[in-house]
């Protein structure tokens, strides 16, 4: 199933395998329209995520004014990762870009919390849909409170069946 470039819609753009794992999680719960968001392929290096996006996104967004897009990265204990990735995202885009992941890399969170890849994006959907912030509040993703809080107010209203 395709998503309607002309509706609201969301592309995830993962750093690697297991964060497309985290994604695939997120999207199956039941009170996400799953007709509106696209994980696309896994980019190989959170370098390229950002290099896929310029070259490859940043272009179809300024045409589809609908189109948001999540890049998904391993943040690997660098504190000013957030900061240089949003350095790349031209500011007429900005708004629409979300850049969030796990403060080290998934591998880590998932031997912290014993869950598989999937798992943790389901229970990452669903603190969304529930407003909490259980898995949130972790200590390797609460970094990703400000996108969040960003992300929510763009994509929730259309993303979330609630």
């Amino acid at each position: 199933m395709s998503i309607n470039k002309y509706q609201p819609h969301v592309f995830v753009l993962p750093e690697d395998d297991a964060n497309r794992q985290i994604a695939n999680g997120f999207i199956l719960n039941q009170n996400l329209n799953n007709r509106a968001i696209q994980i696309l392929p896994p980019a190989g290096g959170w370098k390229i995520v950002l290099e896929r996006f310029t070259n490859d996104y940043a272009a179809t967004m300024r045409q589809y004014p609908q189109r948001m897009i999540v890049l998904l990265i391993d943040f690997d204990e660098s504190e000013d990762r957030l900061s240089y990735a949003q350095s790349q995202i031209p500011s007429d885009l900005i708004d629409r870009v979300f850049v969030i992941g796990v403060l080290s890399e998934p591998e880590s969170l998932k031997r912290d919390i014993r869950k598989d890849f999937e798992s943790i994006g389901k229970a990452l959907a669903k603190d969304c849909s529930d407003k909490t912030n259980e898995l949130w509040g972790h200590h390797l993703l609460k970094h990703n409170q400000t996108e969040l809080e960003r992300m929510i107010s763009n994509v929730k209203p259309f993303l979330f069946n609630l």
